[in-house]
C-alpha cells in the first residue's frame, strides 16, 4: 500500500484527536479550515472513523486507528 496524499491528509486529521481524553472531539469548520482538511474529515466519516462529516468524536474503529497511529508515530520518532 502506498501512502498517497489523501491518506496522508486523513492520518494528519486523526493525529489531532486527543487519545488521552476520548470525550474530546474535533470540529472542522468549512469556512475556517483548509479544504484538504475538510475533505479528509468527510472521508474519515464515510469510513466510519468519526461520528460526523465535520469531525465530531472518534468511533470505536476510530479509537483503534488513533491508537495504532500513535504507536506508529512513536516508533518512527
Amino acid at each position: 500500500m502506498q501512502l498517497n496524499q489523501s491518506l496522508s491528509d486523513e492520518l494528519a486529521m486523526l493525529s489531532l484527536f486527543n487519545q488521552s481524553s476520548l470525550q474530546e472531539g474535533l470540529k472542522v469548520h468549512s469556512h475556517q479550515a483548509k479544504a484538504v482538511d475538510v475533505e479528509a474529515t468527510k472521508r474519515l466519516f464515510s469510513k466510519g472513523l468519526v461520528t460526523a462529516e465535520d469531525g465530531g468524536y472518534l468511533t470505536s474503529l476510530g479509537k483503534d486507528a488513533v491508537e495504532h497511529l500513535q504507536g506508529l508515530l512513536l516508533m518512527l520518532k
